[in-house]
């Protein structure tokens, strides 16, 4: 007789314990790697923000060569629409030359399409309706555009990928166009919105004086520079600086305070009284939140009160809030701005003041060098004496016209012929 000896196969799945313990190390395999992907991922970012930096210095080393001058910031339109235009709002038919320096570098960063858009006239709004302009039947927009913060003029409220930096997620309404890029106006700013005109861009001589003395970047308002006016050298010069846009969250960097303790000297007037003022009075100021000095206390006059005047929320205009940086200020520290006593709070945002380049990367921001190089300046870069006046008409030893700038590597940089020797690295 044949014996069948019956055998018990055991199941192929596992346990319940060994199934935790494989979920336990698979966790804590996450836990381990996620910062380092999310570190790459950063990485991946800051590399292509450098890259897109390098693009804008490319196009602006092409528009030299094409036109023998640097863009112009404030450059545009004028007002020669205004007498013919009575009873209606002149803004829509000149820009008042307050276009940034990136209107004349679209074709030189493959914004040609746009572009073409904005040198001729264009008939469509951003909503898509077909509503005159200005009270004048079938009115198109002009060739360039009207003022710069027309929401209904397409252009304007075009985001442009070159001119965004990926680790920046300010996205949307209520900002126009953003930009993460400013151009850089140097270690002073008096004179810094208007250059040497008065507000109907006629040029002053006291003005052009106090421009002259004060303004010492690489660009100016209202005025056409060049390459050869960079006397301390390409290499040597910041030409733009980044800047985080603005995202609603009174961040001392992107809302701008203003009307609130700052007693730095009014850039409108004409007076050559000493420069008072210093960017200390901006970095200590009594409104920045103890418990968190990155953002201002609720009770602080800031440009976000107003929803559309965020640092960076037109890309289109030269306004000072929106386009441009100062070397005064390290880098990521709070952003004020004066009233000017020609107008009241309406114009503040048409104010320089400290204005310093942020990001949203870690420990630094992106500079351009004139030479097209991008490099990466840490917060902590030497800025001199922070309790010094900036450089302007009736400064005394330490910020009067020609001197050293008082800001240390960092102020040094900003300037384009004040013969300072760069010898730190950076």
């Amino acid at each position: 007789m044949f014996t069948r000896n019956h055998r018990r196969h055991r199941s192929g799945g596992f346990t319940l314990v060994e199934l935790l313990v494989v979920i336990a190390i698979i966790g804590v395999l996450v836990g381990l790697l996620l910062p380092a992907v999310q570190a790459a991922r950063e990485a991946a970012r800051r590399m292509s923000c450098s890259n897109n930096f390098k693009q804008i210095g490319l196009a602006i080393h092409n528009y030299h060569s094409a036109y023998n001058q640097l863009p112009i910031q404030k450059g545009g339109t004028g007002t020669s629409f205004q007498a013919t235009r009575v009873g209606t709002d002149n803004s829509n038919f000149y820009n008042g030359q307050r276009q940034s320096i990136f209107v004349g570098l679209l074709p030189f960063f493959e914004g040609q399409a746009l572009w073409e858009q904005v040198s001729n006239p264009l008939v469509a709004r951003t909503d898509g309706q077909a509503v005159a302009h200005g009270g004048i039947a079938s009115a198109p927009w002009p060739a360039f555009g009207p003022h710069p913060g027309h929401v209904q003029y397409p252009p304007w409220a075009t985001e442009i990928p070159t001119l965004r930096c990926p680790s920046d997620p300010g996205i949307g309404l209520p900002a126009l166009g953003r930009t993460n890029y400013a151009a850089c106006l140097g270690d002073s700013p008096f004179r810094a919105s208007s250059g040497a005109t008065e507000q109907n861009l006629v040029v002053s001589s006291e003005r052009a004086q106090r421009t002259r003395a004060a303004q010492r970047g690489v660009f100016v308002a209202r005025q056409s520079m060049k390459f050869r006016d960079i006397l301390d050298g390409l290499a040597n010069t910041i030409m733009a600086g980044e800047i985080a846009t603005d995202i609603g969250d009174r961040d001392t960097r992107t809302a701008v305070n203003y009307n609130d303790g700052m007693v730095m000297q009014a850039e409108s007037s004409d007076a050559a009284t000493t420069p008072v003022g210093t960017p200390n009075d901006c970095s200590g100021h009594a409104k920045i939140d103890p418990a968190r000095p990155q953002f201002w206390l609720p009770g602080a006059t800031v440009s976000t009160n107003n929803a559309v005047l965020g640092r960076g929320y037109r890309w289109g205009s030269g306004e000072c809030m929106f386009t441009t940086m100062f070397t005064m200020s390290p880098p990521n520290s709070p952003a004020c701005v004066v009233l000017g006593n020609e107008s009241g709070v309406w114009n503040f945002w048409q104010r320089a003041g400290l204005l310093p380049p942020s990001s949203r990367h870690q420990g630094g921001c992106h500079v351009l060098m004139g030479d097209g190089a991008v490099k990466f300046v840490t917060d902590s870069i030497e800025a001199g004496n922070q309790n010094q006046s900036p450089v302007a008409m009736g400064g005394g030893a330490f910020n009067s016209p020609g001197s050293a700038s008082p800001y240390g590597l960092w102020g040094a940089l900003g300037t384009r012929g004040s013969k300072e020797v760069i010898e730190a690295d950076f």
